[in-house]
Order: C-alpha cells, then sequence, then structure tokens
C-alpha cells in the first residue's frame, strides 16, 4: 500500500485497537418456533426468551460480550450482529457457510465478541429467510468517557448539554419492521410456485406492536402519486396496498397469479393489535432514540408529530448534528435521535410510512408525556400517509448534508477496484451481484469457508490483501428499486454516486470526468446504505473500504427476499493474512 495510505489508515483507525479496562457481559437466547400474536393475528414464528422482538442488549464500548444460543426449534438457524466489526473474531459474525456451521435443532452456540464501537447496532438470523420470522432485536452500546460528543454542536447550554449525554446514556430503541401473514418457508414455496416475487407486507410494526389496515380502495387510490399511477398503466394499488404483480414489475420473467393465496399482494383482513406507546418525562428535557430498520421490504419515513428531532449519529457513529421534521430509514440503517420534550404534555403520533414504489403502507406509535394530561386535540403531522410532506415547510433529513463527527477521510490510493452488475437473474425473485447468483446451499457447507477458502465458488467471491484499500463499484440496471447494501464487519465510504451507468476504468478517472459526483473529504462512513434510484434509468454507487480485519464477510442486499434470492457476494478480506480459528471454535 501507498505511504499515504498507510499515514492515513494509522492515524484514522487507531481508535480500533485500544487497551482499556472492559467488563464482561453475559446473555442467553432460548430460540422457539411457537404461535404467537402479532399485529392481531397468530402464526408460528421465531420467538427469542418467549419474546418479539428478542431482548436489546445494553452494552458499554469495549465490553467483552459474550452470548449463547440455543437452538430449540426444528430447523437451523444462527444469529449476525449486524453493524459489530467482529475485528479479530470474524467466527463470531454469524454466517452459516461463511464464518460457522448452522446451528442445529436442539444445540447451542457461544458468540463471544467485542463492542469496540459505541451506537446503535441490531442482531438477526442470517439462515434463510428467517429474520421475516421474528428473529431480530437491537444492540445499544453505550460510549466511552473519552470518546468526544457532538453535542456543543447543539446547544451550549451546561444544562442542556448534561440533559443530552443523560438522554443518549439512556437511548431507548425503536424497532421499526413488517410483518407478513406467511411463514418464511411459505413465502418462498409461494415465489417459487408462482413465479411472483414476495414485496409485501400485512403491517408495519413499531416494538413488534401494530395492526392491520384495510382503507378503502377509493381511499388508496386518492393518496397514490401520480408518477406510481403513470407506472401502474391503469390499474390499482391492491387492497393491501400493494403494486399489483405486472411483466414490467416482475421483470418480463414468466408467473402464474392463479396459485398466489389470499394476503400475499392481495386480500386485505383487518385486525387490531397493540399499539406501542414510548412514555416521556418532560423533566427530562430530551429523549434519545435509536431508529433502527429491520422490515422485509419497506423503507421507512419516521416522524413524530409536533417534535423535531436532532440526528446525531447514523449507523453507529457519531454525525455533525441535524435539525429535521421527518427522515428515511432505509431497510438495516440505524439513525440516533434527539427529541427535545417542550410541548404540552399529551399524546403525539409517531408515524411510520413505507417510501417504497412496492406498496403503500404505514404504522404508527404514540409519543404520551406523563403524567398524562388534558390535552386532547389530535397531534399535528409532518407527514402523510405514504411518508410526503403535510407542507412546504417540513424538513427532511438530507443525506448529502451529513458529515461523520470527527470528520475522517479514505485514502485517495487504492489498491484494488470490483466493479460489480446489480439485477434480476432467470426469474423475477432471483438476483445477481457477480457473474451468478449467490446460492443459499452454501449456508450448508459442512466446512465453512473460514476454514476452507476453496469450499466455496469462486464466482461468489472476491478476495483482498490485508492492509489495501478497495473500491466496490455497483452498477445497478434500470427499472430497479433502491437496494440497502450492507458490508459485515468494518464500515465503508460512500466516495460517489450517479444516475447513469458506471463506464470508467477507475474512481479516479469518474472522478476527474464527473468531479461533483464525489465526496472524498467528508464522505459518509456507513455499514449500510442504498443504491441510487434506478426506475427510468441504471445508476451507480462507489464505495470504498480498508482491509483490516481478515475473514470471510458478506456483502449483501438486505431487502430480506433480495438477499435469499442471491443478492450477495462473499469478501475474502486478508487472504495473504488469513485468520487461526481458536480450538474451541473448530468445526
Amino acid at each position: 500500500m501507498k505511504v499515504a495510505g498507510s499515514a492515513l489508515t494509522l492515524s484514522v483507525f487507531q481508535c480500533l485497537i485500544q487497551y482499556v479496562a472492559t467488563d464482561s457481559v453475559n446473555f442467553e437466547f432460548d430460540l422457539t418456533w411457537d404461535d404467537y400474536e402479532v399485529a392481531g393475528t397468530t402464526r408460528k414464528m421465531i420467538l427469542n426468551n418467549g419474546n418479539f422482538p428478542g431482548p436489546t442488549l445494553m452494552l458499554k464500548q469495549y465490553d467483552d460480550v459474550e452470548i449463547v444460543v440455543n437452538n430449540n426449534m426444528p430447523f437451523p438457524t444462527s444469529i449476525h450482529w449486524h453493524g459489530i466489526q467482529q475485528q479479530g473474531s470474524p467466527w463470531a459474525d454469524g454466517v452459516p457457510g461463511l464464518t460457522q456451521q448452522a446451528i442445529q435443532p436442539g444445540t447451542s452456540f457461544t458468540y463471544r465478541w467485542k463492542a469496540d464501537d459505541y451506537g446503535a447496532y441490531m442482531y438477526h438470523s442470517h439462515y434463510n429467510a428467517q429474520m421475516d420470522d421474528g428473529l431480530y432485536g437491537g444492540i445499544s452500546i453505550a460510549p466511552d468517557n473519552s470518546t468526544e460528543r457532538p453535542f456543543s454542536k447543539i446547544t451550549t447550554d451546561a444544562t442542556e448539554t448534561q440533559a443530552l449525554r443523560r438522554a443518549e446514556r439512556d437511548t431507548h430503541p425503536i424497532i421499526m419492521s413488517d410483518w407478513r401473514a406467511f411463514t418464511s418457508e411459505d413465502i418462498i414455496k409461494i415465489e417459487e410456485d408462482s413465479g411472483v416475487a414476495s414485496y409485501c407486507a400485512t403491517s408495519v410494526l413499531v416494538n413488534g406492536k401494530g395492526s392491520v389496515y384495510c382503507p378503502s380502495q377509493d381511499h388508496i387510490n386518492s393518496i397514490t402519486n401520480s408518477e406510481l399511477k403513470a407506472t401502474l398503466g391503469g390499474q390499482n394499488m391492491s387492497d393491501m396496498g400493494c403494486f399489483p404483480p405486472t411483466p414490467s414489475r416482475l421483470g418480463f420473467f414468466p408467473y402464474n397469479t392463479t396459485t398466489i393465496p389470499k394476503g400475499y399482494y392481495q386480500g386485505c383482513t383487518p385486525s387490531d393489535g397493540e399499539t406501542e406507546i414510548l412514555h416521556v418525562n418532560p423533566a427530562w428535557k430530551y429523549v434519545s432514540y435509536g431508529l433502527t430498520n429491520v422490515a422485509g421490504s419497506s423503507s421507512f419515513v419516521f416522524s413524530i408529530d409536533e417534535h423535531p428531532m436532532w440526528v446525531y449519529a447514523v449507523d453507529g457513529r457519531y454525525i455533525e448534528p441535524l435539525l429535521v421534521e421527518a427522515m428515511t430509514v432505509p431497510i438495516g440503517t440505524r439513525y440516533a435521535v434527539m427529541v427535545k420534550l417542550n410541548q404540552p404534555a399529551g399524546n403525539y403520533t409517531v408515524r411510520v410510512a413505507n417510501s417504497y414504489a412496492n406498496q403503500i403502507i404505514n404504522g404508527t406509535a404514540v409519543l404520551a408525556y406523563d403524567p398524562p394530561a388534558q390535552r386532547t386535540k389530535a397531534s399535528v403531522p409532518y407527514i402523510d400517509e405514504v411518508g410526503g410532506s403535510t407542507g412546504p415547510a417540513t424538513t427532511f433529513l438530507n443525506e448529502d448534508q451529513i458529515v461523520p463527527f470527527p470528520a475522517i477521510q479514505p485514502s485517495m490510493n487504492v489498491d484494488a477496484t470490483h466493479v460489480f452488475s446489480l439485477h434480476l437473474y432467470n426469474s423475477s425473485y432471483m438476483w445477481s451481484l457477480s457473474n451468478t447468483t449467490y446460492p443459499m446451499t452454501v449456508q450448508d457447507l459442512e466446512v465453512p469457508v473460514l476454514f476452507d477458502r476453496s469450499s466455496i465458488p469462486p464466482e461468489n467471491t472476491i478476495q483482498t490483501l490485508n492492509g489495501t484499500w478497495v473500491d466496490l463499484i455497483i452498477n445497478v440496471t434500470s427499472g430497479q428499486p433502491q437496494h440497502p447494501l450492507h458490508k459485515h464487519s468494518n464500515k465503508f465510504f460512500v466516495i460517489g454516486q450517479g444516475s447513469w451507468p458506471w463506464n470508467y476504468s477507475s474512481v479516479a478517472e469518474a472522478a476527474r470526468l464527473v468531479p461533483t459526483s464525489f465526496n472524498f473529504l467528508t464522505p459518509q462512513y456507513r455499514d449500510t446504505f442504498p443504491t441510487p434510484p434506478a426506475r427510468v434509468g441504471p445508476s451507480w454507487l462507489a464505495l470504498r473500504y480498508f482491509v483490516q480485519n481478515p475473514g470471510p464477510f458478506f456483502f449483501h442486499c438486505h431487502v430480506m427476499m433480495h438477499e435469499y434470492g442471491g443478492l450477495a457476494v462473499a469478501l475474502l478480506d486478508g487472504v495473504d493474512a488469513w485468520p487461526t480459528v481458536p480450538e474451541e471454535y473448530q468445526i
């Protein structure tokens, strides 16, 4: 690697290896497959210690973490710790076939890793499409006292600053997800039998709570925007608010809707479930929420009526705070927000609306001041049912304005560039990120890739050298939704994007020709980021990361059925410094 890159590595990434006093924290997950009611209806699903979602892991930065997972279900599983870098512990990343064998029924597996980074994270199953069956939960890691906070950018008042730090210390998770009437295995079979991809849900959940709403067809039509109506070509969104199967929607591959059961994309059945109540006390002055999107197919616009939010961290890392009234939270991402509790005591609606064109669907929760007051009028919304502004004054989070705090920069010297073509693969529900689709048979390898790199087809991998900088270029073909791409292990810099095909030999060449499409001074530092829109034409996304943790790490779309459909590649990072697996994790 070039000298400049080495110097940058020492200054920027030094914080990843620190020798400080640590605490050991232990958890135990008992996973069961049970009947359980969600959104007013009951079906089989995964419970974690009898609960859904699973328990939030409350940690401190640099904690040594141990989680024993007992699989009491009738099928294999695994758990991925989303956003946790697993520095020096790739065997704990939780991807079967890559870093471990799947946890078989009646057996246990112990994950051990270090909480190197502060912030909001999450965990979820990484076997088949089990995330859609409810195996997920939040992770909150309190920053070490030595970590600089960005709160002076919000206020210089000592009392206010103290309130901000207390609010951060007591951060509350808000896990946003969507729910389906069918198990993940049911959905896989429906896709295969019908040729129709799964892209619809029955309800939107906040911390596992919600209901199934069935608006009238007239109401659905009235809130369908003009762009969507043009795409529908004279048809209507279904009674579930779902885009109907059409040749263009399904990539012009064969399909047969006669085999599709009610509730897959049409046939709405209303049901009443619980509503999440977020209790707050105005004496706190501020409350902090870790917004996490763990949905299967919904990108959420989030807003709290009459309560602006300071966005102060993204994907577990501080940013220069931004004051907004609404924000989009793509699948797999986490945003930390501060909410000032300065409104009249009462109840305020929390709104969560899908922003994708696949479905008009939304859910709500309630921000409730304690003790309750006599305020009875409805709160005034910033957003409508489809996540749009209710007025010209609504301030939405602009991703282009996000600047890491403190700002960090990637090396300008790059050792390798890998260009991917993202497109459908021979059906409406199969995908490719490399030259072929990523086979789910990899997850059942008897000898995972960590133990034998030759066990995976080479066309499903890229190899990198330790201590080098790597560019990943994603070329997205026309007619596609935004794909939230997640990299396991260390984060990446989002250095550029465009709304045309990638036709360059390198980022350096592209930056010379279209310099306004790149940001090398204050790029976002993320572990999950969506590709640019490609509904009406191709687009591209340029990511840059430093190889510092040898091992096999997944890079994939976080739309659940896209990942299961093969939209993934295995990054074999640091093949020249491949890790030695401890005896306790040997096969």
